[in-house]
């Protein structure tokens, strides 16, 4: 990767759908330089996939909570078990395997329509191997770049 490269995943990062015209002329190459760049990282797995970022309004009005996990230990099985129910778990965003106090840092979205309440009791809970749950509610999320 050189400075060239870096400059079109950061272009990308921002807005991933800039056409190949635009992304040319904001890192300094032509259209067609820029679209064999993109592919080549597509291609050395740099860039993994593009995304659309939707409204609060397109996905339920969700409220972000974040909890931390921490298992009843740490052996390969117990862990294993989480994880595999955790990719089950439509509420889960996103999931992260943690150093420090507790194993795991879970985004969890919860709609409009239903409740943390019920989701921690009924869900969170009930996952495999949990020993303690540790919830905070964001107040409000800031995007990079916004």
């Amino acid at each position: 990767m050189d400075p060239i490269d870096r400059k079109i995943l950061s272009e990308l990062r921002r807005d991933s759908s800039v056409t190949g015209e635009q992304l040319g002329a904001r890192v300094g190459l032509s259209p067609s330089a820029a679209h064999r760049r993109v592919k080549a990282l597509e291609e050395a797995r740099l860039i993994l996939g593009y995304r659309a970022r939707l409204s609060a309004a397109a996905q339920g009005n969700p409220s972000t909570v974040f909890v931390s996990v921490t298992l009843i230990d740490q052996r390969q099985a117990t862990m294993m078990a989480f994880e595999a129910a955790l990719a089950r778990t439509a509420q889960v965003a996103e999931a992260h395997l943690m150093s420090g106090e507790s194993d795991y840092l879970i985004k969890v979205l919860v709609r409009d329509d239903d409740s943390y309440e019920r989701v921690h009791r009924e869900i969170l809970s009930a996952l495999p191997g949990v020993h303690r749950l540790v919830t905070q509610f964001t107040i409000r999320t800031l995007a990079a770049g916004d």
